[in-house]
């Protein structure tokens, strides 16, 4: 379910109960702890300490490995370090919810002291902390929550975000099956909590704008649904031509394998923002998955010199291909290293300033993207589940194109 925002008042209380959230060393090391003064001339140097708010327990877990893995292998690839400041990372766990996920970054920020704030996964969280980030005048870069109002009406110049907003990824399907025979029906379903509201909002806005029509949609409990068979049945008996939806982490699994059991997938073909099958569910869904079409703007199939070279460090790494989710954070890492070739101190003015004016990140696996209103401008790619040599991979169907933030 969507979650309301938290009143300052009730964060300060649930910030006494976030000293218990684990807090864990990774990659990368200090010089004299963490800096609260930086010095006064571009490209300085000591040390910067980073907050990695990202989920470690519950639904999105595995979304949080994937996002910690790709923070640590390009701190491994540059030596721990951004232009000439010493990174140190103070890790956080921001669960499934607000409830947890708000005390772990008021924590970061008051009690360990961070610089900067990277991380986060739900769209509720992200939502609720943005008053935080303004008053304490520190940068937040967002590496996977899709709220729209982050950096749209609710923004701020101190969060920025390398991932993507929900409208943007299903406003690419909508337009997409508007164009593919599917006119006269899709049902749509995602979780009912924020994303999910969002991404059915931006697939009905683009897919009913191509003349398409959108004959029913249900929204199951977010983090409490296990059997889908009654939203299986409600699709099967609105006569619709296919089935768009959004789901991820291990929500994800469970859909699928419950879609083709169903016997759905014989009949009804299913399309998805790309999560759906993004990362480590994409093994678990096994061959539930074949056929399935999603939109995203990452696939670690992306035939690019960047992408090649993550590719094959993070899986000799690691021992799996990357995500989305890995590179979304990766590159985080990487526009705060641009950032800090030109900023002169580490308060977020500073760094929201610096980060306006690296240009295009053209050295990105996802391919070249530029931020637009503090969020990518970047390519969309279709993309189809397909067995290559044993292996389940989301296929590069078609590059549609370079997209916005919606308005």
């Amino acid at each position: 379910m969507e979650h309301p925002a938290f009143t300052r008042r009730r964060l300060l209380a649930l910030f006494g109960a976030a000293a218990t959230l684990p807090v864990l060393s990774a990659c990368g090391s200090s010089v004299g702890g963490g800096s609260t003064g930086a010095p006064a001339t571009a490209g300085g140097s000591g040390s910067i300490k980073v907050g990695l708010v990202v989920p470690q327990s519950g639904v999105y877990a595995a979304l949080g490995t994937d996002m910690k893995r790709g923070w640590d292998l390009w701190l491994e690839q540059n030596g721990g370090k951004f232009g000439n400041y010493s990174v140190q990372t103070v890790a956080a766990d921001e669960g499934e919810t607000p409830t947890t996920g708000q005390p772990a970054v008021q924590k970061v920020l008051q009690s360990d002291g961070v610089d900067v704030v990277v991380g986060l996964v739900n769209s509720s969280t992200a939502l609720g902390v943005v008053p935080l980030l303004a008053e304490a005048k520190k940068l937040l870069i967002v590496t996977n929550a899709g709220a729209g109002d982050v950096t749209g009406a609710k923004r701020t110049p101190y969060v920025w975000r390398t991932s993507f907003t929900n409208a943007q990824v299903s406003g690419a399907m909508g337009s997409h099956l508007a164009t593919a025979g599917f006119k006269d029906g899709v049902f749509a379903l995602a979780p009912d909590y924020a994303a999910g509201t969002e991404v059915i909002a931006g697939f009905k806005k683009t897919f009913e704008a191509g003349g398409g029509k959108v004959v029913g949609e249900a929204k199951p409990a977010f983090g409490k649904t296990s059997d889908y068979q009654p939203y299986l049945t409600q699709i099967q008996q609105s006569g619709a031509k296919a089935t768009f939806c959004f789901f991820s982490g291990s929500e994800a699994i469970t859909f699928v394998r419950q879609y083709a059991q169903f016997g759905l997938a014989a009949t009804t073909p299913l399309y998805a923002s790309g999560f759906l099958t993004e990362g480590s569910v994409l093994k678990q869904q096994a061959d539930a998955a074949l056929g399935v079409q999603t939109t995203l703007h990452y696939s670690d199939q992306l035939d690019n010199p960047a992408n090649k070279a993550f590719v094959a460090a993070y899986t000799a790494k690691y021992g799996e291909s990357p995500s989305c989710f890995s590179v979304q954070t990766y590159d985080a890492a990487n526009v705060l290293n641009r950032a800090l070739k030109t900023a002169g101190a580490l308060d977020g003015d500073t760094l929201a300033k610096a980060l306006g004016g690296i240009g295009a990140v053209d050295d990105s696996p996802r391919g070249s993207w530029t931020f637009d209103g503090q969020t990518p401008r970047q390519h969309l790619y279709l993309r189809k589940v397909e067995n290559k040599g044993g292996t389940l991979v989301n296929s590069v169907v078609q590059d549609l194109g370079q997209l916005s933030q919606p308005t």
